[in-house]
């Protein structure tokens, strides 16, 4: 016999799941997706340029800040002019890589669907775009990551160190 304790409590933790889930953030404005194949989450995340797929923790788990986080230091840390002016470069590349990569992965998985939807498919093909989307999620880390190693590169060891501080604050 099942008690009523043991079905409350999944009951209760699976409201709290679906109202965590349907809150989005209030910066991100959430586009319906115009591919079936994504959610609108991950339609808006590439449209923005915005990683959910955590590329850049391997970097700065390890000690390898992005330009555009260790900018919100930039007092805080002392960075100088020429640090700044290098950084904030750096932070507009990789936000032009992301949003850049975003259309393309969008379009690749747009022809994906396509190709399956129109019964248009072969071994080549599925080869050909299923590779592409590796290749894609690839380059797109590859930017990130890079970005990561060029700021550790051009901060100071003390900068790094208060970067680390603060970041484990925030």
């Amino acid at each position: 016999m099942i008690t009523v304790k043991k079905l409350l409590l999944p009951g209760i933790m699976l409201i709290f799941c679906c109202k965590a889930g349907a809150q989005t953030t209030p910066d991100t404005a959430i586009v319906n997706s115009q591919v079936k194949t994504l959610s609108d989450v991950e339609y808006s995340a590439l449209l923005h340029g915005e990683d959910l797929s955590g590329m850049s923790l391997a970097g700065e788990m390890n000690g390898f800040p992005l330009p555009d986080k260790a900018l919100k230091f930039k007092d805080e840390l002392g960075l100088n002019k020429e640090q700044v002016t290098k950084l904030t470069a750096m932070a507009k590349e990789l936000r032009r890589k992301k949003l850049e990569m975003g259309l393309i992965i969008i379009n690749n998985e747009r022809t994906l669907d396509s190709i399956f939807r129109y019964n248009r498919l072969d071994n080549g093909s599925l080869i050909f775009y299923t590779n592409r989307y590796g290749l894609y999620q690839g380059e797109l880390r590859n930017a990130i990551l890079q970005a990561c190693l060029a700021t550790k590169t051009l901060l100071t060891p003390q900068q790094l160190k208060r970067y680390k501080g603060l970041h484990k604050a925030n």
